[in-house]
């Protein structure tokens, strides 16, 4: 498969690290020309479709009706999350089982030496989620890559598309978990108060103005604002590391202690995929994801919270 002409690996939002001149393989970001690239070769990368979308539709039915070429559909909340516990302790998305996670990305074909890539139709935040599940699996980091611009680039790029579903493949993958930071609520109140907690929740939620899912509404107190739809520009395609560096600099982020969290777990793993690819963190060195995230902390009523646009005070953590 030849990609058409198309610009650099990162088009217009420039070149991620360890990206190539020309068009190819690249992590943690890899455009459609460069995937389009890489699909012919002995060693092409497994392809996750994991296009979710909060309260529904479901997203198989899409996947079904055409995907990039041989990619598998992977399911947020029945394969990328186990199910939520009673009283929402541990959020509405808590991290899968090792024996969850192994037979989905099995199932797609996943290898220990794979490379993966996985794309969503949104701003990239839940393809987010399972490239940072992929590292904390154990994949190495230069393996994983997000699809810049998500199935509305490839189409857009003239790219082909298939339609049904894949048949069952027989991936070896063993998943190890412990290859991404995570921490509890206490963890989190820990880097609200001594570093930088970043919450990737739109602003009227953190104002606590507006609280769809979860059951109080407001946020961690002393946790910034930095919502995951500020990590791409009007086209769909993520920010250059430049501006993205620029944006988490403005938020009070140095090399102090930074986490992120969101509503369940899910769109703050783009923060930690942001942080990255500004260069702000490395991949040594990632930030730190509260994986309950909010719907963990409102579920126990002994946690305080931050309401209106200030971080509020973390002393009272």
């Amino acid at each position: 498969m030849s990609p058409p002409n198309d610009e650099t690996t990162r088009g217009r939002s420039g070149t991620a690290p360890g990206a190539a001149a020309e068009p190819g393989w690249s992590a943690p970001l890899i455009s459609p020309a460069g995937l389009a690239a890489v699909l012919d070769r002995a060693d092409r990368p497994v392809v996750l479709d994991v296009r979710w979308r909060l309260g529904g539709p479901h997203g198989r039915a899409d996947h079904l009706a055409g995907h990039v070429p041989g990619a598998g559909f992977v399911d947020l909340d029945s394969e990328l999350a186990d199910p939520q516990r009673a009283g929402g302790i541990g959020g509405r998305h808590p991290l899968p089982s090792v024996a969850r996670l192994e037979k989905a990305l099995r199932l797609c074909g996943v290898r220990a030496g794979s490379r993966v890539v996985a794309y969503d139709d949104g701003d990239g935040s839940v393809a987010a989620r399972a490239w940072w599940l992929l590292r904390w699996a154990g994949l190495p980091a230069d393996r994983v890559a997000v699809l810049d611009g998500g199935w509305a680039a490839w189409r857009a790029a003239g790219l082909p598309a298939d339609t049904g579903a894949l048949a069952p493949q027989n991936g070896t993958i063993v998943v190890r978990p412990g290859g991404m930071p995570v921490v509890d609520a206490d963890g989190a109140a820990v880097i609200a108060g001594s570093g930088v907690l970043l919450d990737a929740r739109a602003a009227v939620r953190y104002r606590g103005e507006q609280e769809p899912v979860d059951r109080r509404a407001g946020h961690i107190p002393g946790a910034v604002n930095a919502p995951s739809a500020g990590h791409v520009g009007p086209d769909g395609h993520w920010l250059p590391p430049e501006q993205l560096a620029e944006r988490f600099r403005a938020l009070g982020v140095g090399h102090g202690p930074v986490g992120a969290y969101c509503g369940s777990g899910v769109t703050a793993a783009s923060v930690v995929l942001a942080l990255e690819v500004a260069g702000m963190r490395t991949p040594e060195r990632p930030a730190v994801l509260y994986a309950g995230s909010w719907s963990d902390w409102s579920s126990d009523r002994r946690r305080p919270v931050a309401t209106g646009e200030e971080p509020g005070d973390p002393g009272q953590l």
